[in-house]
């Protein structure tokens, strides 16, 4: 059935194609012939990450660091997720690109974007071995206000790319949570404590996990996320996030 509904939404895309001018997804210009979605200045701005990242939490870290173990962020942090990966820094056309996506209007873009991502991280993502993509839930509530949820739409693009299965359903958002950007790294552990559960038709047992969301800032809510897949017996589960923004708090 998803394979029939992603199928629709490519032949409706290409006959929009056909009315309408392609645009470039970021700037609106229109697109040269040999141009995919997104231009030639949009496409490097959007993927080119020009900092080193912590392997296990994705913050930007020095060139020189050392993160055997860790950053400074995350070293003496609880983490239920074993690594993370990023896009690129929040910051800039990615973050524009993001703050876009969270509109009701925004699903077309977040494909887009989701589809540029896999694209571009197809061999990292690769290595982490996963066996099913799961994307970190919005609140029903949320949801509905919105519309879609913009994770969704990013881990069924990245689950494409990697010919696995993505399985939504399998994690749930049991409670409605504040929103968080004001709220200091402690509070935001508590204020996501116990906010998932694994559906308990989750075929969970042994599954090496990716983990989709859009931003990362702490850590916390995937890492709470991540704790109720190992509940449910995922045996690893690993974080893509399309970034990573600043944290200068311990997370």
């Amino acid at each position: 059935m998803r394979s029939l509904q992603a199928a629709g939404k490519e032949l409706l895309r290409g006959a929009v194609q056909l009315v309408f001018p392609a645009v470039c997804g970021a700037c609106h210009r229109s697109l040269n012939a040999d141009e995919s979605n997104f231009c030639s200045e949009c496409r490097p701005a959007l993927t080119t990450d020009p900092f080193s990242t912590c392997p296990l939490c994705a913050a930007t870290v020095g060139f020189h660091a050392s993160v055997e173990q860790g950053c400074p962020q995350c070293r003496t942090s609880s983490l239920h997720f074993e690594k993370a990966i990023r896009l690129g820094p929040y910051e800039n056309l990615l973050r524009e690109i993001i703050l876009r996506m969270k509109n009701r209007n925004g699903e077309t873009l977040a494909e887009l974007i989701g589809e540029l991502w896999a694209e571009y991280a197809e061999a990292r993502l690769r290595v982490f071995t996963p066996d099913v993509v799961i994307p970190v839930p919005l609140h029903w509530w949320r949801r509905w206000n919105r519309g879609y949820n913009q994770s969704e739409a990013l881990a069924t693009m990245l689950a494409s790319r990697l010919k696995l299965p993505c399985r939504p359903s399998w994690l749930r958002r049991i409670r409605h949570t504040p929103q968080q950007t004001s709220q200091t790294p402690s509070e935001r552990r508590e204020n996501v404590r116990g906010a998932f559960r694994a559906g308990s038709w989750a075929s969970l047992r042994g599954k090496r996990v990716l983990l989709v969301d859009d931003v990362l800032t702490t850590g916390s809510t995937c890492s709470e996320a991540a704790r109720a897949l190992r509940k449910a017996g995922a045996s690893q589960v690993s974080v893509a996030v399309l970034a990573r923004s600043h944290n200068s708090g311990k997370m």
